[in-house]
């Protein structure tokens, strides 16, 4: 069962929130007037006496405490950025299993938390951006994968691993083979839009890519991972319950924002080994 956190966090902002407003207008205003009666009823106030009549209850004090903390959260996370970590290998060598990133959540428009009800229009996502979204047959899944088609593109990608976008072949070139692969893998230099990144292709396996056009309509995108013959992404999902047209795409409203930095990396938290920021840096 997965936690819904954005909705835990308003609503525990929420109680608190309450709380704090409780104490505000009907409880502090009842333990003021009881210190007020008690000196009037003496004429040498004792301080632990009025110390224990201007104590707040438990539960109020621990709201009004989290309060403010708790706020600051929500606002942080569900209105500018938001951190994940990378649980697969899809966008190898861009991103590798066990790095932190940092996702803008504003870059592409600000939207209400827990209903994902844009309000603000900023940007559009475009060719190449690395962007965090919520998987469309299970929403409570989040995917991270390189927007490959926009609106009204035309998206082909071949059995011998080739990626057009509207006709035109995607600039790529070898770099050489990633080390350790005995060239079994091969790094590539791909040019999508105006950003420019790393590749990665297997050499022997070809049966296993699908070749296939997708036209990507209007309000969606189509992803795909760096890694790309080892990427669940837009070429693979086949969804009953979607339109056979919207199948593979990413909704607008399923956006989470844009990956823009790494800012560290602890690929096993259980392990002996200890976090490094050896991978710190903006992601291209």
């Amino acid at each position: 069962m997965s936690i819904n956190f954005p909705l835990v966090l308003v609503l525990a902002v929420a109680v608190c929130g309450v709380l704090a407003l409780f104490d505000l207008l009907v409880l502090a205003p009842r333990r003021r007037a009881a210190i007020s009666h008690y000196h009037g009823q003496v004429s040498e106030p004792d301080e632990a006496v009025i110390e224990r009549l201007n104590k707040e209850p438990m539960l109020v004090e621990y709201g009004k405490s989290f309060f403010p903390v708790l706020a600051i959260v929500l606002v942080l996370r569900s209105f500018l950025v938001e951190p994940f970590q990378i649980p697969s290998g899809s966008m190898r060598p861009t991103l590798e299993v066990g790095d932190f990133i940092l996702v803008n959540k504003f870059a592409y428009g600000i939207r209400l938390p827990v209903i994902d009800t844009k309000i603000i229009q900023i940007d559009d996502p475009q060719r190449g951006d690395v962007m965090v979204f919520r998987y469309p047959s299970d929403p409570s899944i989040n995917y991270i994968k390189r927007v490959v088609g926009v609106p009204g593109d035309v998206v082909r990608y071949t059995p011998d691993k080739h990626l057009f976008v509207n006709g035109k072949p995607v600039a790529q070139e070898l770099l050489g083979e990633e080390a350790g692969s005995l060239g079994s893998v091969m790094l590539y230099d791909e040019k999508l839009g105006e950003v420019e990144h790393l590749i990665r292709k297997e050499m022997k396996r070809y049966h296993a890519v699908p070749g296939g056009e997708w036209t990507v309509p209007a309000g969606h995108y189509f992803m795909m991972g760096d890694n790309r013959d080892n990427s669940n992404d837009s070429r693979y999902w086949n969804d009953p319950n979607i339109p056979k047209p919207l199948l593979g795409m990413v909704p607008d409203q399923n956006i989470v924002g844009k990956a823009f930095a790494v800012w560290m990396s602890w690929p096993d938290p259980k392990s002996k080994n200890l976090p490094n920021f050896s991978r710190v840096g903006l992601i291209h």
